[in-house]
């Protein structure tokens, strides 16, 4: 399956001297990106920080890569350089820099990860300036319907397969268990992606030796979908500190497993400023069917946000509205920090519009607030037409997005 990715790659180096990262969840499929750029150049080169061979090349050094890569001999082409999972090198950051400080005109660079890389310090010199990163996500409508790249933020809508679209609501959007498109076989792989998770990437890398408990913390999470998180009771229920909660969860975000999202504060009259709400980076592991259509929209709300920030097209950032009088609306998109989209989550059309979308939309002057419903039929409909609160299909919504 072609991703678009791929796109966003060849671009880049065609455009681009800083090296790329890559960073996304693990098996959101990085590796096969990786791997599918060597036509890009017949000068081609893939290391994986997870296969020995290719490990103790690395942690020999500059030198050693250097002649693994038949660096002396005269080649037709700029090779290019895939170093995937290498931020499990613990020094991974001083050796990037030392290396793309002494080649960056003679060598691409592609890094990939499966935690988080736009740590600009930690132990070492900044990378900053010396890479452009784009977040990795799994797959969403727009993706499937095969959107071009564009410096346009919104698509035209377009019509997806119903039963593909359902499939990807129940299956989720990591490409292996979608492609295999099996009930029986997503269960069986969401439960050892669960398990590599934990018991190797997390043990591993961090210095948590509290597993078990931090599996009961994900637990209780995926039961909180869409909830504001209370540190207090989370740390009760698995009686650990509501400091090591907080450690926690910055641990699962770093890996890719959970999203925080903040409240939108500005120019709210008694808004709140601290409490998250927590979503999954894969919805297909929520049990409760209103909970997964929330996340499922957070997802490619987050995804959409990322890529445009990613790609140069503003400062996105994704958010909900909340106050202490109780009026909520799910989502918020700014733009450039200011008030873009607002969107309300629904399963069904039985609701009228949600009168907390006037409330908003007259506080912030957004230009688009929308009431999205899951069960709603496509429409052939610009959603964006629309400048006063408006109920949309959903699966309308999600095709006009990236």
């Amino acid at each position: 399956m072609e991703r678009l990715y791929q796109k966003i790659i060849e671009q880049h180096f065609a455009e681009n001297q800083q090296m790329l990262f890559m960073a996304g969840p693990r098996q959101v499929g990085k590796t096969t990106l990786a791997k599918s750029v060597h036509s890009l150049s017949e000068n081609f080169h893939y290391f994986n920080f997870d296969v020995e061979h290719d490990r103790n090349i690395l942690l020999r050094g500059e030198e050693a890569l250097l002649n693994a890569m038949s660096f002396q001999q005269v080649q037709a082409e700029i090779p290019l350089l895939v170093l995937d999972e290498f931020h499990k090198y613990k020094h991974w950051k001083n050796f990037l820099k030392g290396f793309y400080d002494q080649y960056k005109s003679q060598i691409n660079i592609l890094v990939t990860g499966s935690a988080k890389l736009d740590i600009f310090k930690s132990g070492g010199d900044s990378l900053m300036g010396r890479y452009l990163l784009y977040h990795v996500h799994p797959l969403t409508v727009s993706e499937l319907l095969k959107q071009p790249l564009s410096e346009s933020l919104i698509h035209a809508p377009k019509q997806i397969d119903q039963t593909q679209f359902e499939n990807l609501f129940q299956l989720g959007g990591y490409p292996e268990p979608f492609i295999k498109n099996n009930s029986r076989f997503s269960l069986q792989w969401r439960k050892l992606r669960r398990q590599q998770l934990f018991e190797e990437d997390i043990r591993n890398l961090t210095q948590v030796q509290d597993i078990v408990q931090l599996e009961m913390l994900a637990q209780l999470l995926r039961e909180q979908v869409g909830q504001q998180i209370n540190y207090a009771s989370l740390a009760a229920a698995i009686r650990v500190s509501a400091d090591t909660v907080s450690r926690w969860l910055n641990i699962l975000e770093k890996f890719y497993y959970c999203f925080r999202l903040k409240p939108w504060s500005k120019n709210i009259k008694r808004s709140l400023i601290k409490e998250p709400k927590v979503f999954l980076w894969d919805w297909a592991e929520i049990n409760d069917v209103g909970a997964r259509v929330e996340n499922f929209v957070a997802s490619h709300l987050l995804k959409a946000t990322h890529y445009w920030t990613d790609y140069g097209l503003g400062e996105f950032e994704l958010h909900y509205l909340r106050d202490k009088e109780k009026r909520e609306v799910d989502f918020l998109i700014s733009k450039d920090n200011k008030p873009w989209i607002l969107a309300e989550v629904k399963s069904s059309a039985n609701h009228g519009i949600s009168k907390n979308l006037y409330y908003y939309q007259e506080q912030l002057q957004a230009p688009h607030a929308f009431q999205l419903v899951y069960n709603l039929p496509y429409v052939e409909k610009d959603c964006f037409d629309y400048k006063k609160p408006v109920i949309v299909p959903l699966i309308s919504f999600l095709s006009q997005l990236i």
